[in-house]
């Protein structure tokens, strides 16, 4: 066996894909789809029959998950597409801070302090008006290739 130490530095991560390939053609509604590099919720999938060049086409139109911006996409049904991997997870609201950013109590009894608000209106109005009347809420955050969002609200009762 060598004495010899070695250090490897290494600039990539875990490994773990923000994405995963699926066909074209397996895409279904309210199924999850990458569209100009965002993770999208698919509202509506048509398919074209196949034609003098081979191949059927599938048409995708999606809604981004986090901006709501409506997307769409033609890909050949035997070709792959990505689709993002796609995770929802609740977590308890702790605190509201001046500068938009919420503070949030994970499963193992820390905190989570790197969320802003949600943009939409009736979301944050919801939240805001809830926590102004000290009431247990329950945000959900929807996360995917990397970004974060509170997507949804659930108020378990008064403190």
């Amino acid at each position: 066996m060598s004495d010899e130490e070695h250090h490897f530095e290494s600039k990539a991560d875990a490994g773990a894909s923000k994405t995963y390939p699926q066909q074209a053609g397996t895409i279904r509604k309210n199924g999850h789809i990458v569209i100009k590099g965002r993770a999208c919720k698919v509202v509506e999938v048509s398919t074209s029959k196949t034609g003098k060049h081979g191949h059927a086409k599938c048409h995708f139109v999606a809604i981004d998950i986090f901006n709501g911006k409506k997307l769409e996409d033609i890909v050949p049904s035997s070709h792959n597409c990505d689709v993002p991997h796609v995770n929802r997870t609740d977590y308890q609201l702790i605190d509201i801070s001046e500068d938009g950013f919420v503070s949030l109590l994970t499963e193992n009894g820390g905190t989570k302090d790197d969320l802003r608000l949600p943009t939409d209106d009736s979301l944050l109005t919801q939240i805001k008006d809830g926590f102004a009347e000290g009431k247990d809420l329950v945000v959900s955050v929807m996360s995917a290739m990397g970004e974060e969002q509170i997507c949804a609200l659930k108020d378990i009762g008064p403190k």
